[in-house]
């Protein structure tokens, strides 16, 4: 993945909704690239894991095994982040993150982000803020997938 495609793909994210050029460029250029093939596991369940990976290319799964069942839990879609949590306590992933085709992810550690700091003193905030963002997205769409499966289920408030 090319520095144009890195760009591109923050571009797309939440995580730089606030930040200007120059900041976006900077974090661009501390951010890695992984890139996966079909099947292939980014993070197992239980893994300790201080990165926030943005997906920038392909699809990537969020599975879980119960009792040698394996649940799909959810499906990123492009510029989607995981990994807030961790990359701010380490906590460990209790769900397992796994590649669907070819894929494409970027990678931020903590180290790199902290790098910044001196250069770019309030990339940091405005990235913590993006968390926040990022969060709230995730349980708004968490909420109204819940709502919508209560309403189907219940049939009512809805047109099934």
């Amino acid at each position: 993945m090319n520095e144009i495609d890195k760009l591109e793909a923050l571009r797309r994210s939440l995580l730089t909704a606030e930040l200007d050029a120059g900041e976006t460029q900077a974090l661009a250029d501390q951010m890695g690239v992984i890139t996966l093939c079909d099947g292939e596991v980014l993070v197992a369940e239980g893994d300790m894991c201080k990165i926030l990976f943005l997906q920038a290319a392909g699809a990537i799964q969020f599975y879980l095994n119960r009792a040698g069942h394996e649940e799909i839990l959810y499906q990123m879609q492009v510029g989607e982040c995981v990994g807030t949590r961790s990359f701010i306590d380490g906590s460990a992933y209790l769900f397992g993150l796994r590649s669907v085709g070819d894929t494409s992810v970027l990678t931020l550690e903590s180290a790199a982000l902290e790098v910044l700091d001196e250069d770019h003193p309030r990339l940091l905030y405005r990235v913590m803020r993006a968390f926040v963002l990022i969060t709230h997205e995730t349980l708004a769409r968490l909420r109204l997938e819940d709502a919508e499966l209560r309403h189907y289920l219940l049939k009512s408030g809805g047109r099934y």
